[in-house]
């Protein structure tokens, strides 16, 4: 009998990453091809999905020449979320894709919550409009770009585009669909009234499917230049998030993690739908069928501390930078960063919110910066785990992911800051395992997701909270809640002049 493996296919905000794995979800082999990001406008983002696609066609074309001896017996997709992508009736892509960081459509989320009612788009789409969402991105094209509106056929998201090019199937599943602001997130459908109130006609939206379900089979014409067999299932796959819940084991009550990638996120699981009514964190549906998850942002999480490094520090290499920030005291001698460099979700909500160094003096170095970046962002991300906490999700199990959580430093700084033990799993792969995970049941190679993650998911460490240090973080932290709350108004001055 041949050995079986399986692909996930992860497609970032810098690189689509492929990589093959086995039925016990070890790395074979993986390719990341890069593309740029475009920021034509200030806090405008985006991308050509074009990029997209011949930055995956050749990362399969390189990871399927290590299959040769067994059978790709499934892919999963993962993404980017929120990304908008707008195709004609030729299936051309329109304009550039309208990225999930771009903060462009403030008065589009305003228009969105006059038409629907802040109350009852919560309580069909389970969040507020948000510039992050796919909705008022559509919505901004209809009101800036009517010509281009008008050529509408197709709307995707970013890994959904990417299904279509391998397989020529419109199609989308439950988890990505949940950040587009037009599902119903307990009836897991389309909402009807949302899309008909905001002018989206349904039949440009592509079926909705559960994460483990085939959506469609690689083309002849595709196989041809990826190396991949005609006909293999693919998976409807995830948002980058929901498949790195899967790729962390995420899949059960109490289960949580944390990711630090260009964006941070803190994610758990839920049985039932949990809904902050004051809209500060997202719940979508989960990877899992029938299941839920809710997850707080910090929009430039590890994006904060490229930032950093490349502009004052690019003289010194990351590891160097968590070598000396150790040296360091917490609260960096009373220097304190808020994170908002490209707005920020939760828990404030704030698309005007902008980066701060709070308590800057003549005696800080560069590693001070860096270190005030590093905790800043912690400090954030504890945010989304106190609202977490305040409706009643369950985070007792949490691990760390992300290129964040390769870092040692980092990974004590999150359980010191938290106050909980965190771990750390054996595979980096996170999102493209959870992706691979998901191929994998729709290939009928594992019988659930729950029994995918039981034989591809493994711990690796963990680190116990030093509660000592938790005390002493929770000073800054709360020097840190005081700062936006103070400054809120001249983020919005600062925007009008």
């Amino acid at each position: 009998m041949s050995k079986k493996y399986l692909i996930g296919i992860d497609v970032g905000t810098s690189g689509t990453k492929c990589v093959l794995f086995d039925l016990e979800g070890n790395a074979i082999t993986s390719c990341t091809e890069e593309y740029p990001m475009y920021q034509p406008q200030n806090c405008w983002a985006e991308q050509n999905p074009d990029d997209w696609w011949n930055a995956a066609k050749a990362a399969l074309a390189k990871v399927t020449e290590q299959a040769t001896d067994g059978e790709i017996a499934g892919i999963g997709l993962s993404g980017q979320m929120h990304s908008l992508v707008l195709l004609d009736k030729n299936n051309e892509v329109i304009r550039p894709a309208i990225l999930w960081c771009d903060q462009r459509t403030a008065k589009d989320c305003e228009e969105i919550e006059s038409i629907i009612g802040r109350d009852r788009l919560i309580e069909i789409t389970a969040n507020p409009a948000l510039p992050g969402f796919t909705a008022s991105k559509i919505m901004w094209v209809k009101n800036n770009e009517p010509e281009n509106f008008e050529k509408i056929e197709h709307i995707l998201l970013a890994k959904d585009f990417i299904r279509f090019k391998l397989t020529g199937e419109f199609a989308t599943e439950v988890s990505d669909a949940s950040g587009m602001q037009l599902l119903d997130i307990a009836g897991r459908c389309w909402s009807k009234e949302v899309c008909e109130k905001l002018g989206v006609k349904m039949n440009w939206l592509a079926n909705v499917y559960e994460s483990c379900e085939v959506t469609g089979r690689v083309t002849a014409e595709i196989a041809k230049v990826t190396g991949l067999t005609e006909g293999t299932p693919v998976a409807g796959g995830g948002g980058d998030n929901a498949c790195a819940a899967i790729g962390t084991g995420v899949c059960k009550n109490g289960k949580a993690f944390t990711t630090i990638g260009t964006s941070g996120v803190v994610f758990a699981h839920t049985s039932s739908p949990k809904i902050d009514p004051k809209g500060r964190i997202h719940t979508f549906c989960a990877a899992v069928p029938g299941e839920w998850h809710v997850m707080g942002v910090t929009q430039a999480a590890g994006l904060s501390l490229n930032w950093f490094r490349n502009n004052l520090a690019s003289d010194v290499s990351y590891a160097e930078i968590d070598k000396e920030c150790e040296k360091l005291p917490i609260g960096c001698e009373k220097l304190i960063y808020l994170p908002y460099l490209m707005g920020e979700r939760t828990p404030i909500l704030d698309s005007d919110a902008r980066g701060v160094f709070f308590g800057l003096s003549a005696m800080h170095t560069k590693y001070h910066m860096a270190r005030s970046v590093i905790e800043g962002v912690s400090y954030s991300l504890y945010s989304c785990l106190e609202v977490l906490d305040e409706v009643g999700v369950e985070t007792n199990d949490m691990a760390l992911c992300g290129g964040g959580g390769k870092s040692r430093f980092w990974h004590e700084m999150i359980a010191d800051v938290y106050g909980k033990n965190v771990k750390t799993m054996l595979s980096n792969e996170g999102a493209s395992l959870g992706a691979a995970i998901l191929g994998g049941v729709a290939a009928g190679v594992y019988s659930s997701v729950a029994d995918g993650c039981e034989k591809a998911v493994k711990e690796s460490s963990s680190i116990s909270a030093n509660m000592k240090k938790h005390s002493e973080y929770m000073k800054y932290y709360g020097v840190y809640k005081n700062i936006f709350p103070a400054v809120k108004e001249c983020f919005k001055d600062l925007k009008v002049i």
